[in-house]
């Protein structure tokens, strides 16, 4: 009689704690796909970038956009990079290309009043998640530049540096930058002197010193320093506390944040 062949027990797949939650594997994509392409792969697309312009400037609106790429790469995006490092004729020859193939995209605009109101961090974080949720699609995954963002619907990683990290993000601020110095360049017709079109509101000594002598705009953020310098100073002047004639003495310059010539 011929024994019965031994069965060999499966051997059962242990969950551990690194193994859970599932890892994408990241690999070296072209350009700045990398990124986007391990979560696309991992089933957590589409992937939507988030970043925003004018943080730094003391005038106009604080600009966030958000972008879903897909994806699929396109050769006209494949330079894309942070937008700060492009030069103005090469963001503009971006942005419509990035509007005609993006699979969605959205700007929003936090005028100069709510940013004062809220702060600019508390703005800055809001306006992510209006222009996230103004999407034409709901991403699976978002990507924000530099800090995390709670109150998304979906999850979310803070990249550092990530306008030159992920092209999703990289489209974000080429759309946020773009609409914002359009924006500008419309109110500097409409606010004429303190040379919104030149250096889009930034705090550089030839906006500093228009504002110390016109006084800040409507336009103009109050919350920061160097603007409420600026206020002061045209309040005493106005008041008759200087003589007739006289420019106002406050020092509005503040903290330079760009060169006169740098700050495009």
């Amino acid at each position: 009689m011929t024994a019965a062949p031994r069965r060999v027990p499966r051997a059962r797949a242990t969950l551990t704690r690194s193994s859970w939650p599932p890892r994408p594997v990241i690999r070296r994509a072209s350009g700045l796909r990398t990124m986007e392409s391990a979560l696309e792969r991992s089933g957590l697309g589409p992937v939507a970038g988030v970043d925003e312009a004018g943080r730094g400037a003391c005038a106009g609106p604080l600009t966030v956009a958000a972008c879903v790429l897909g994806a699929r790469a396109h050769a006209a995006l494949a330079d894309l990079d942070d937008s700060k490092k492009l030069t103005e004729r090469r963001r503009e020859e971006l942005f419509p290309k990035i509007q005609k193939l993006a699979v969605s995209w959205s700007v929003v605009f936090i005028d100069a009043a709510e940013v004062d109101r809220i702060g600019v961090h508390v703005a800055n974080i809001e306006g992510m998640r209006r222009a996230v949720a103004r999407l034409g699609v709901t991403p699976g995954y978002v990507l924000t530049d530099g800090f995390r963002v709670p109150g998304l619907p979906v999850p979310s990683l803070p990249v550092i540096g990530g306008d030159a990290t992920a092209a999703c993000i990289a489209a974000a601020s080429v759309l946020a930058k773009v609409s914002r110095d359009r924006l500008m360049v419309q109110l500097d017709d409409e606010i004429p002197g303190y040379g919104f079109a030149v250096h889009k509101g930034y705090s550089t000594r030839a906006h500093s010193a228009a504002m110390t002598a016109l006084g800040p705009s409507r336009e103009h953020r109050m919350s920061y320093a160097n603007v409420a310098a600026a206020a002061a100073g045209m309040s005493r002047y106005l008041s008759g506390s200087r003589s007739a004639g006289s420019t106002p003495g406050v020092d509005a310059l503040g903290r330079m944040d760009c060169r006169d010539a740098g700050a495009r």
